[in-house]
């Protein structure tokens, strides 16, 4: 495996020049930037000239990722060239599938389970799928069911939801080279010398009581303990309630459906004053129990560490590449300290492992090796590759 890395600013003039030998070659490029550069054709139109024979998966975030640096208004391109890995894509529009579980369904059909072998011989099979999807008008919960519920068993599924800074204006996608809204796309990989870890951990503080999800339809929770939703959370924000959505990315809610699982935790992504719910980036099932959590910064970077562990553990090959995606929230409580948890997964993965990412509204991957994955937020999720 090879890959190279690009990124632009705004002092670039945003006008990528030629890149090396890899990017001719690359079967996929990712590209992440914010929502701002993603709108500009022209720069969309000189990325695919730059890559032209590569799938691009990309959206726009909450921060770009390159290395161990994390920049705002940028774009980070990075083109990866497999050795004996092949790729294959698929779109879809959750206009066309306004349900997120038949979007996740559509996808998981539309990737071949297998393909065949470059150069003859025995069909490569699927190894993984990386997803991105529209951050605001999707249930993340819904389109990872979806989408495992048709995959192979043992393939895995990890990715991330568009962010849009901490606006909640509009997220975008790739999808026909073109970056638009309400899309989700996902790439297949195929072949056994593949070589996939991921990790994904958070590092927030419960507080206050547990209460009974008492009313609730998907991702929009309206009763908790049988009171509105809405207003409960309120109380426990004080001055912090007058500027939600956004606020409540500091206060994300722990939700766990039986006794001694681990929690899931939940990010606000709209609230509704008239109906008094809040709607989440993914489910909080009736007969759930929620609690609130709040930050503790040291425990947010060790979390991004033991994300970096889980991913590579003893003995696998090391990582030539590592897809950080981590969550807007965490972004906005570590401040001028986020690149620390950055800089921790760094010391972990090793220099030689080339890193790229973005700050999202949701992060999609498995708690461990052989569990389902699921949708999380406020974690850092890391998904490493290698070829053997």
């Amino acid at each position: 495996m090879e890959t190279e890395q690009r990124s632009w600013t705004r002092a670039d003039g945003w006008t990528p020049t030629s890149c090396g030998p890899v990017a001719q070659s690359a079967q996929v490029v990712l590209v992440f930037g914010a929502t701002a550069v993603l709108e500009d054709p022209q720069l969309m139109g000189s990325i695919r000239k730059l890559y032209p024979m590569a799938h691009i998966l990309g959206c726009s975030t909450a921060g770009e990722i390159c290395g161990a640096q994390v920049s705002d208004h940028s774009l980070v391109a990075t083109a990866i060239h497999f050795e004996h890995t092949q790729a294959r894509m698929t779109q879809v529009s959750l206009d066309a599938n306004s349900d997120s579980q038949e979007a996740g369904e559509f996808l998981a059909h539309a990737l071949p389970h297998s393909v065949g072998a470059e150069g003859g011989g025995t069909e490569e099979k699927l190894a993984h799928v990386l997803v991105l999807s529209d951050g605001l008008s999707v249930n993340g919960s819904s389109l990872v069911r979806g989408l495992t519920k048709h995959l192979p068993k043992g393939v895995a599924v990890t990715g991330g939801l568009a962010g849009d800074g901490a606006r909640f204006g509009a997220t975008l996608v790739f999808k026909s080279d073109v970056p638009e809204r309400g899309a989700v796309a996902a790439v297949g990989l195929y072949g056994s010398r593949l070589k996939v870890g991921f990790g994904s951990l958070g590092g927030w503080d419960p507080f206050g009581p547990e209460r009974l999800v008492t009313r609730s339809k998907g991702n929009v929770l309206f009763e908790l303990d049988g009171r509105p939703a809405l207003g409960l959370y309120k109380q426990y924000l004080g001055e912090h309630s007058n500027g939600l959505p956004a606020t409540g990315l500091l206060f994300p809610l722990s939700v766990r459906v039986t006794p001694g699982e681990t929690p899931l935790v939940r990010t606000i992504l709209a609230v509704d004053e008239q109906q008094q719910s809040m709607t989440f980036a993914g489910d909080v099932p009736e007969g759930a129990y929620a609690r609130l959590s709040k930050a503790n910064v040291d425990r947010l970077i060790d979390g991004a560490v033991g994300a970096a562990r889980a991913s590579c553990p003893a003995g696998s090959v090391a990582p030539e590449l590592a897809i950080l995606i981590s969550c807007v929230g965490r972004k906005l409580v570590l401040k001028q300290r986020v690149e620390d948890e950055v800089e921790g997964v760094r010391s972990i993965l090793g220099e030689q492992a080339a890193m790229t990412g973005f700050y999202s509204y949701g992060e999609i991957a498995p708690f461990s090796l052989g569990e389902r994955s699921e949708l999380h937020n406020q974690t850092m999720t890391i998904t490493t590759f290698a070829e053997s």
